[in-house]
């Protein structure tokens, strides 16, 4: 059977018996938020700032979009204070089913709810948005087509106007060749996140390119078992693809934010002094159990802000 990317994605990723409602994303590939508890402990850091922010409401929301195990939800729960966590109200938003060992206090939805007063995090959740793929010809752009089953492409016709604007304004191919993967429907997703706000945060982090440095082939890739395999869309693996996040922006702000920042996960984590810093050698002598310790801590850290890693990942944060 022969599909657009996108519909070959959304047949793959959640369709029925599709790879995110069967699988959970950890046994497959690692995250910042499974690495280690640090990623949770800046997320509570901002939830705390935006909780001052707000003047301490009544009841503070915490969505957690894509939220696969729910770990992120769990973890920042957990170490949340008896001040903050007695008005918290933790939803994770995942379209598989609720995961044996979840906190009583953590709901589990298949959809983002209405009316947030609060954050709303999505880590990796726009780069496993099904999107179409488009190639540049001689005759213009043409939308490529897949074989679900094995993976072989094909040229089918022209894209829509929508698109076709999207691609000037976000990613103009220029050359006979050159691929683009159409945002748009990232730019939904996002847009109605932040509609979904009533007074609060909302932060994407994932992997992203800006416009003026769009990879000319795209980014389309599988992951299985911890291994990146050809993406076929048979049901089988991950597909994913990077994020044009400048694009999501400007979609977050035609939906109603009114203050953005587009930074990097290093930048974003080293102001809420994620350093990576090595402890000391003296306290080695005066503390060896100590030193041990924050020597682990830095190594977590220095993992989640490696520019050639985690920390070149794209954070996305709009205030509504």
């Amino acid at each position: 059977m022969w599909l657009t990317w996108r519909a070959a994605m959304e047949r793959a990723l959640y369709g029925e018996s599709g790879f995110y409602l069967r699988e959970r994303p950890s046994g497959h590939f690692r995250t910042s938020v499974g690495a280690s508890s640090v990623f949770a402990g800046a997320v509570l850091t901002l939830l705390r700032r935006l909780d001052t922010d707000l003047g301490r409401p009544d009841r503070l929301d915490l969505v957690d979009i894509g939220a696969g195990d729910g770990a992120l939800s769990a973890a920042v729960l957990a170490a949340a204070p008896p001040s903050l966590r007695d008005r918290l109200s933790v939803t994770a938003v995942d379209l598989s089913s609720r995961p044996a060992g979840l906190p009583d206090e953590i709901a589990w939805s298949h959809a983002i709810p209405q009316g947030i007063t609060g954050m709303a995090i999505a880590n990796e959740w726009l780069d496993n948005i099904p999107f179409d793929v488009v190639e540049q010809t001689a005759e213009g752009p043409r939308v490529v087509l897949v074989h679900i089953e094995t993976g072989e492409e094909r040229l089918g016709p022209p894209p829509c106007e929508d698109d076709l604007l999207w691609l000037e304004r976000w990613w103009p191919l220029r050359r006979v060749g050159q691929r683009a993967e159409v945002g748009r429907s990232r730019c939904a997703a996002w847009a109605a996140v932040i509609g979904r706000l009533a007074g609060g945060q909302a932060i994407a982090v994932d992997y992203a390119h800006p416009v003026d440095n769009r990879p000319p082939r795209g980014t389309l890739t599988g992951y299985r078992d911890g291994a990146v395999v050809a993406p076929i869309p048979d049901g089988t693996c991950d597909i994913t693809a990077h994020v044009a996040l400048d694009a999501c922006a400007d979609a977050g702000r035609r939906a109603g934010a009114i203050s953005t920042t587009l930074s990097t996960q290093r930048d974003i984590l080293r102001t809420l002094g994620v350093t990576g810093v090595r402890p000391p050698l003296d306290l080695a002598r005066t503390d060896p159990p100590g030193y041990l310790r924050a020597l682990a801590r830095a190594s977590r850290e220095a993992e989640l802000i490696d520019p050639a890693g985690w920390g070149a990942f794209g954070w996305l944060s709009q205030i509504r």
